[in-house]
């Protein structure tokens, strides 16, 4: 590993910056949204809404019921949003600069759901909004690349207009995977965990010493 990874690395290791958990962004993860989450099911806490514009119906009668999005007030704004929440930090969805996402909320789309173009808010250490990311087109997905300094990643859709709608499928994917998507393909969802980390060794490595051997060790923390 070259040397600015590694200083990276040891840094979040060595809680240099502050405590706290450390993300993992893997590259062969096809759905960033838990499996529930993806699939619209379950608690309704796990996503977040402004006061009672935006009621869920259904899941809070079980873990694999399927929610109900019933859109109850439009404020003058001419819109009230739905945001998906990480399971573990309110902030938003990890995200690193300069990586592209895909986010289509395709159950609420093929449902005929009265939205805006799918949104991503990009969020900076703080929880200061820095932009937000706004599809092209009505129904297509959105595929944004996150801007320098953000944090964190918050998807949502903005409801245009009173109605009931299934929430169904949703996903939020790194890079752009939006042909895909919109040929067919469903990805389950796989989560985005929190990692404490447990054990940290490094190493020289063999040759002229311009590269070190890192060793992690990590357990997943699922619940704040």
């Amino acid at each position: 590993m070259q040397r600015d990874d590694v200083d990276h690395l040891d840094r979040l290791a060595r809680r240099v910056d502050g405590t706290g958990l450390v993300a993992v962004l893997d590259p062969l993860t096809r759905n960033l949204l838990a499996a529930d989450q993806g699939a619209g099911l379950g608690d309704p806490g796990k996503w977040q809404t402004t006061g009672s514009e935006i009621i869920l119906y259904g899941g809070a009668f079980g873990e694999w019921i399927m929610n109900t999005v019933s859109v109850e007030t439009i404020p003058t704004a001419g819109h009230t949003d739905l945001y998906w929440r990480h399971p573990y930090w309110l902030a938003g969805f990890p995200a690193a600069p300069g990586q592209k996402y895909t986010w289509w909320p395709r159950g609420l789309v093929e449902a005929g759901a009265a939205m805006q173009p799918a949104r991503m808010e990009w969020l900076d250490k703080t929880g200061t909004r820095i932009t937000t990311s706004v599809a092209d087109v009505a129904g297509a997905p959105l595929v944004a690349t996150a801007p320098a300094n953000a944090v964190w990643a918050r998807p949502h859709v903005a409801f245009t207009a009173k109605g009931m709608w299934e929430l169904g499928t949703s996903v939020l994917a790194l890079g752009d995977i939006s042909a895909s998507l919109t040929a067919g393909e469903r990805p389950t969802g796989e989560g985005t965990p929190a990692y404490s980390v447990t054990k940290y060794t490094h190493a020289a490595s063999d040759g002229d010493g311009a590269y070190r051997d890192i060793g992690l060790e990590l357990v997943e923390v699922t619940a704040p």
